[in-house]
């Protein structure tokens, strides 16, 4: 008897078909379920849909596991279930979101934005810039985007350390940061929104952190005291790029939007070409396992 897995577009039905053991059933958010949800196993959410997924679980009394197309969790993590399994789509966004940060990282150092405002006004402002080779990056979040990040930093002859939750052999243990933050030039966070984590990059956080240091945040904005940022940020001791905010979207009165050292993008980082056939490669993997009657291998468990 085939695994009937329930998916939000047409996109995960083609994917999915080729799964052996599968039969996916496509969905239409919103809309009443279709007849083979009495049997679905197996549901897969639409990507960032800001709906409440309590309103679904309880129409699916076969469910055994959450299958999701992001990498984040928070909005499933004590709603999903009990009984019920949950699985991210690590693997799928990190490539995309790191080479974001690079990104942001050089437009900081290499004065992208000034040169193009100066571009805008005809102006030749010819002058030396800051670079990252030699800096050293301390990176909050030891998972799939932290060591993506890492591969890709490397090659600009720059450092990175990464921080878990726990130590383990080549990273430390979010116990060590009082320590570790004044020694790093930018200091990337990349954990998962919990309970633990939100409103971690407090004040005294950032305190610590070296004056003319790097704040990137591309994990969520909550992570992040933002009054507390802003402080930083209008001193000018710190600098920032953020992809995430809070709240988000970001109000158009919001200070933040005249916050000087500040490089800002709206929630871009995982969204590019191919990020949806990367994510179901991830999705298909994951549901092969379990209709194999294996473990999902991104199972949420409170680490990062």
């Amino acid at each position: 008897m085939s695994l009937t897995v329930l998916v939000p577009d047409e996109l995960g039905v083609r994917v999915l078909s080729e799964v052996e053991g599968v039969r996916p059933v496509r969905y239409e958010p919103g809309r009443p379920l279709p007849a083979e949800a009495a049997d679905a196993e197996v549901l897969v959410p639409k990507f960032l849909l800001g709906t409440d997924p309590r309103d679904v679980f309880d129409r699916l009394p076969s469910l055994k596991l959450v299958q999701l197309l992001s990498a984040g969790a928070e909005r499933f993590i004590g709603v999903v279930p009990e009984g019920v399994m949950l699985s991210t789509c690590r693997g799928a966004h990190g490539g995309s979101t790191a080479e974001w940060a690079i990104g942001a990282l050089l437009a900081i150092y290499r004065d992208f934005p000034v040169f193009e405002r100066a571009r805008r006004e005809r102006r030749w402002d010819y002058h030396l810039t800051d670079t990252v080779q030699g800096k050293k990056v301390l990176v909050v979040g030891a998972g799939d985007l932290g060591e993506q990040f890492r591969r890709r930093l490397e090659p600009f002859d720059a450092t990175a350390t990464l921080v878990g939750r726990t130590a383990r052999p080549g990273v430390h243990g979010v116990d060590e940061l009082p320590e570790l933050l004044g020694g790093f030039d930018a200091v990337l966070v990349v954990v998962p929104l919990t309970e633990e984590t939100t409103g971690m990059v407090d004040a005294e956080f950032l305190a610590r952190m070296k004056d003319g240091a790097i704040l990137v945040n591309a994990a969520r904005g909550a992570v992040v005291d933002t009054d507390a940022l802003l402080a930083e940020l209008t001193s000018g001791r710190l600098r920032a790029a953020l992809d995430v905010t809070e709240p988000e979207p970001l109000p158009s009165d919001h200070p933040l939007w005249t916050a000087p050292g500040l490089f800002l993008t709206p929630h871009v980082a995982g969204s590019c070409t191919g990020h949806a056939e990367r994510a179901y490669d991830v999705v298909a993997a994951e549901v092969a396992r379990f209709a194999r009657g294996e473990e999902p291998r991104n199972l949420v468990r409170g680490d990062y």
